[in-house]
């Protein structure tokens, strides 16, 4: 029923502008829209809304993700934007020192947060 419909993605944030200023100024997704609702933004033809909400209770797994060609040019030059990434020392060696996991099957992921604790990640599937 739904699979020729087009997916949008949503985040929670408390600061519209705050969360603006990260999602078009540090990821460089493309603002469509701000109203005082939220924000809509692309990233390669999905449509996110940044929704403003009172209170964020940040979720312990990951809410978007973003298939990219080359995760290491992606993390470093996120990293130069002030983006941390995470560490899980449960993934051990297979996590490099700037945070990407390499996974059995092949991807590579390494997991961040937006300014409200939303947990984001780069993937290159394997």
């Amino acid at each position: 029923m739904l699979a020729d419909s087009k997916a949008v993605a949503f985040v929670t944030v408390t600061d519209l502008d705050r969360a603006r200023a990260f999602y078009e100024g540090v990821l460089s997704l493309k603002v469509l829209s701000q109203d005082v609702f939220a924000v809509m933004a692309q990233a390669g033809g999905v449509k996110l809304r940044i929704s403003r909400a009172p209170v964020v209770v940040p979720a312990p797994y990951t809410v978007a993700g973003f298939d990219v060609e080359d995760i290491d040019a992606i993390v470093d030059g996120l990293a130069s934007r002030g983006v941390v990434f995470e560490r899980y020392p449960f993934f051990g060696d297979a996590q490099d020192a700037r945070g990407v996991w390499s996974a059995p099957g092949g991807a590579r992921v390494a997991w961040f947060k937006d300014p409200d604790g939303n947990l984001l990640s780069v993937q290159r599937m394997g």
